[in-house]
């Protein structure tokens, strides 16, 4: 499984982004995300973007982007037939090492309670409950994390 560099704008990522969002939308209902988000924004020096390939196509994603001083993290998503083997670990480290190259003091995330994969991850990452912050902040469910690099 490669690891790259991508841009959000690139035909192939917009396709696993439709996977990312259907998932969202199983799981909350609606859109799955309206958080509003740039491709612009996931470009050096202000943000990056990584994809996993298997060699025939994509299985995931993640990326980041500034939230003043932070990398907030978007778009962090593993295919289901590529869960299980590590892979979201592995594309975390890809963004928290970006991140930590790109000056920024830490990484924050917000996601929600029907992500227990998702929690279980990032606490076992190192990171630790702070106040909600963005889209949703305030709303039902939301979790809102942090790390220091």
């Amino acid at each position: 499984m490669k690891i790259r560099r991508a841009e959000l704008a690139e035909p192939v990522v917009r396709l696993l982004l439709v996977d990312v969002m259907r998932e969202l939308a199983d799981r909350y209902g609606g859109s799955g995300d309206d958080t509003p988000v740039d491709a612009a924004e996931f470009l050096p020096p202000n943000g990056d973007f990584f994809v996993a390939d298997d060699g025939e196509k994509l299985v995931g994603c993640a990326g980041w982007r500034r939230h003043g001083e932070d990398a907030e993290l978007k778009r962090m998503f593993t295919a289901k037939a590529a869960r299980g083997r590590g892979l979201g670990r592995r594309l975390l480290a890809k963004v928290e090492e970006s991140a930590r190259e790109a000056g920024c003091p830490r990484v924050i995330l917000e996601t929600g309670d029907k992500q227990p994969e998702a929690i279980g991850l990032y606490e076992s990452a190192g990171y630790t409950r702070i106040e909600d912050f963005g889209y949703y902040a305030g709303e039902e469910g939301v979790l809102s994390f942090a790390k220091p690099l």
